[in-house]
């Protein structure tokens, strides 16, 4: 998926996110894209985000199906409004059933789509696959924040 540009790196370069910050050297760097009705991204892991030996964290799983829920969000939202960049967006709530162990050396694929969309918040499903095998899944609400928000600028 490396030649296209992600939307993270495309609309929030500077970001420092954890999850999803292109200028975060220690973070995850997920690099979601358009797909119909929502986003993917794949996610190749290493041994620091092991829980215990060859399975993934749960905090990390959490982490990459926040991050990219919360991307769905916020394009969608940028769609509907008919914007050329998205509003930041943040996280309401979200949940994550872990459903099986997810194993260090399998790409992840995560997926997501749109369940619901509003004026100013979204609520997203979330999908993590290893290979054949869905690992997790979760639900999160997503909303879009005005100015006086302490995130608000965080993308630009």
């Amino acid at each position: 998926m490396s030649e296209l540009i992600g939307v993270q790196r495309e609309f929030a370069p500077n970001s420092i996110c954890f999850g999803c910050g292109p200028a975060n050297e220690k973070g995850l760097k997920i690099d979601s894209y358009r797909i119909e009705g929502g986003l993917r991204t794949e996610f190749e892991t290493s041994s620091e985000h092991q829980a215990f030996p060859g399975m993934i964290n749960g905090g990390i799983i959490g982490t990459l199906l926040d991050c990219h829920g919360n991307w769905t969000a916020a394009i969608a939202i940028m769609d509907q409004r008919e914007e050329e960049k998205p509003s930041c967006t943040v996280t309401a709530n979200y949940s994550v059933k872990l459903i099986r162990p997810t194993p260090l050396d399998a790409l992840l694929v995560i997926t997501s789509k749109v369940e619901e969309l509003f004026e100013d918040r979204a609520l997203i499903s979330m999908e993590l696959h290893a290979g054949e095998k869905l690992c997790a899944k979760g639900e999160g609400l997503f909303v879009s924040v005005k100015e006086g928000h302490p995130a608000y600028h965080r993308w630009h």
